[in-house]
């Protein structure tokens, strides 16, 4: 039987975004500000993997709680669903011709799908739901999978930028290779995210890095701003 996955992915692939989005700027600008304040590559290794535990952790949280939210808003949508289909019927029946309205069928069709929907509950309520309100059942074990997606992804973005202070012991020289390799990924990471998101991919790359060098600079300025008093 086949099978559509398309909803599932696009979700999967939003939260990859999200995660890498957030993992491969806030590493780098922390690891740029620390270049700019202190020579050892091991203090700012050692401040980096903290942000990226504490950020893979906030950001997994963040998606989990919407996660929920997007269920308890669905199943108090339901729950209010079934009680107007038994309380007020003929209201709801209303709102089942006036859908059918606009796909411009007559009132007698109108009348007769309403009344025919009218005698499986179930199916009725489904129908109101994804067309009254537009609402789709979330899959129940959304909120985990995007938890796990964005932490993972906060963390795959968050090692990149730092990987070159493992094994230069100078900050500054460090941060010049962090630099090289942080832009080229997030250029590839901007190129995907805008043709995911249906944008032209070299200028969303192009704004990607962009926002991701000057979150870095800021972030090395003001380090060496600091210290220099």
């Amino acid at each position: 039987m086949h099978s559509e996955h398309h909803v599932e992915s696009s979700e999967t692939i939003r939260d990859i975004v999200i995660g890498m989005s957030d993992g491969l700027t806030v590493p780098f600008a922390l690891a740029a500000g620390l270049s700019g304040a202190v020579s050892s590559s091991t203090l700012v290794v050692t401040a980096g993997i903290a942000e990226i535990v504490a950020g893979s952790i906030a950001m997994g949280l963040g998606g989990f709680l919407a996660g929920r939210t997007e269920q308890d808003h669905y199943d108090s949508e339901l729950q209010r669903e079934y009680e107007e289909v038994k309380r007020v019927p003929e209201q709801e029946k209303m709102e089942v011709k006036e859908v059918f309205a606009g796909f411009g069928l007559s009132e007698t069709l109108q009348q007769q799908i309403a009344d025919e929907m009218a005698k499986d509950e179930h199916k009725w309520v489904d129908f109101m739901m994804r067309y009254e309100l537009g609402l789709e059942k979330p899959n129940p074990n959304r909120a985990r999978k995007s938890a796990i997606t964005i932490g993972l992804s906060y963390i795959v973005g968050g090692v990149i930028p730092l990987s070159p202070y493992f094994f230069i012991n100078n900050s500054e020289q460090a941060l010049y290779y962090s630099c090289a390799v942080t832009l080229v990924c997030l250029f590839v990471f901007g190129y995907f995210k805008s043709k995911f998101t249906g944008q032209p991919p070299f200028s969303g790359a192009l704004k990607v890095v962009v926002i991701g060098a000057l979150a870095a600079a800021a972030a090395f300025v003001m380090a060496k701003l600091i210290t220099s008093h």
